[in-house]
């Protein structure tokens, strides 16, 4: 929930509704120390208002980028690690990873089961060679060699 003093800014800059506005209204008619309160917020209002806005030069851009130009251009911070540390942190994981697989090749069988499936090596070209397939792959050629026509006039062209 918003203070008094907010309430007040808001009300005095009219950016209340009508029921919080005639809510806030009647707290400074019945209220003695929130009038006095919004009175003196009037007051500051009012000065605000008289203030004007002071402009920078029309120069001050190129001034300051001027002035940032001359300053001396900071230096990255480099942090210098031991190569020693990342030597023996990658030493550590190969000679664990190592430890591990000579566990897994101590630990299992290593015979190997006799296969006793028969291969056949023979194909029907014409079930996976069809007119549909041989278009497809013409088509997708042609439009290869389109795009590596065009780079190559593309270069021809730039170079002159």
């Amino acid at each position: 929930m918003n203070t008094i003093e907010q309430q007040l800014w808001d009300y005095i800059d009219g950016n209340l509704d009508e029921t919080q506005a005639s809510a806030i209204k009647e707290k400074i008619d019945t209220d003695a120390e929130v009038k006095n309160q919004y009175e003196e917020l009037v007051r500051f209002n009012l000065t605000f208002d008289k203030i004007e806005l002071e402009e920078p030069s029309m120069s001050f851009t190129r001034n300051v980028m001027e002035n940032i130009a001359f300053e001396p251009e900071p230096i990255a911070m480099k942090t210098k690690v031991d190569k020693r540390i990342i030597y023996s942190i990658g030493s550590f994981f190969v000679l664990s990873v190592l430890i591990l697989f000579g566990y897994v090749l101590y630990n299992s069988n290593l015979t190997m089961p006799s296969f006793d499936q028969k291969i056949n090596f023979s194909f029907n070209l014409d079930k996976y060679i069809t007119p549909t397939m041989v278009y497809s792959f013409l088509f997708a050629d042609l439009v290869i060699g389109l795009i590596f026509l065009d780079q190559l006039l593309r270069k021809k062209t730039s170079q002159k």
